[in-house]
């Protein structure tokens, strides 16, 4: 007979009360947008920036109360530890470099052309004063410093109560199933919890239904490298620390693309072109032997 893997039943309610929690109150969170779909493009962005952070939270609240309700306590979540501080390095530096090879791949399969006036920018500073010293070289230049310094700390304020629920509290769960089950299934977990946002055009615009599963794709990508990040720290803050780096990143290779191509298809780490560096990563993550992590890791307390 074969042996099949279980999820504890100690597990199992904890479980149910962080997805039911997770789903129904982010994903209201997410649709708000359409309330104010006769709105100005201004109090539409607003609105749906304030709801997309305030949901971004939702898997880290819905962690802390199934803990809080099953008799844990916070300690379960290992917010004070840090672990090993190489895998910082690798949070930090490894998705403005995937980003960019996102926009040479864009460029090498055909998708945009590269834009040697940065055009992007050369568009934003028309609104400007022409006394604004303000150049394409020197926004160039600080948009990449900010991607490499404040805002991935920034970020990484709102990407925690992702990672506090997914990586944190969903992937540690699951691991009774075996590292490879337990990392697919919470990252398609994770990628389908996007679906209200995907079909409002989120990432993916011009395409509601198919961007559900191209999200889906990309979280397992993704999701794959914020475990192993989190299976070596056996901490929630350097999948925080990664995920607040692509979203800091998100748009970084755009300044580089002339403006009018798909972006559902390349541009961006969550277009189809974006895939091919994140599945070139992962698969090194595989053949090096770094995926699975070695037990001894990810159980240290």
């Amino acid at each position: 007979m074969t042996n099949t893997k279980r999820i504890p039943p100690s597990d199992s309610k904890p479980l149910i009360i962080f997805l039911s929690l997770s789903f129904f109150i982010a994903w209201p969170l997410f649709l708000i947008p359409l309330a104010f779909a006769n709105r100005d493009i201004e109090t539409q962005q607003i609105i749906r920036t304030i709801s997309y952070l305030l949901a971004m939270w939702v898997p880290g609240i819905a962690a802390i109360v199934a803990i809080k309700v099953c008799g844990g306590t916070l300690a379960d979540l290992h917010l004070r530890r840090l672990g090993p501080k190489r895998y910082y390095i690798w949070a930090w530096l490894l998705f403005p470099i995937l980003s960019l090879l996102t926009g040479l791949v864009t460029v090498l399969f055909g998708i945009a052309e590269f834009d040697p006036a940065f055009s992007m920018i050369t568009k934003s500073l028309a609104s400007l004063p022409e006394s604004s010293p303000l150049t394409p070289m020197l926004i160039l230049v600080i948009q990449i410093f900010a991607s490499f310094s404040i805002a991935p700390l920034f970020n990484m304020l709102f990407a925690l109560g992702e990672e506090i629920g997914w990586r944190g509290f969903l992937l540690p769960k699951l691991l009774p199933l075996g590292q490879w089950k337990a990392i697919l299934i919470s990252n398609v977990i994770w990628g389908f919890w996007h679906a209200p946002a995907i079909i409002q055009g989120h990432n993916y615009p011009d395409y509601p239904v198919a961007g559900i599963f191209m999200m889906i794709v990309f979280t397992v990508l993704l999701g794959t490298i914020l475990s192993w990040l989190y299976l070596n720290t056996n901490s929630p803050w350097t999948p925080a620390f990664a995920h607040g780096s692509i979203n800091a990143v998100a748009s970084l290779s755009l300044i580089f693309l002339l403006p009018g191509f798909d972006l559902a298809i390349g541009g961006t780490l969550a277009s189809v072109m974006g895939w091919i560096p994140l599945a070139a990563f992962v698969l090194w993550l595989v053949a090096t032997s770094r995926v699975p992590v070695g037990e001894e890791l990810h159980m240290t307390e």
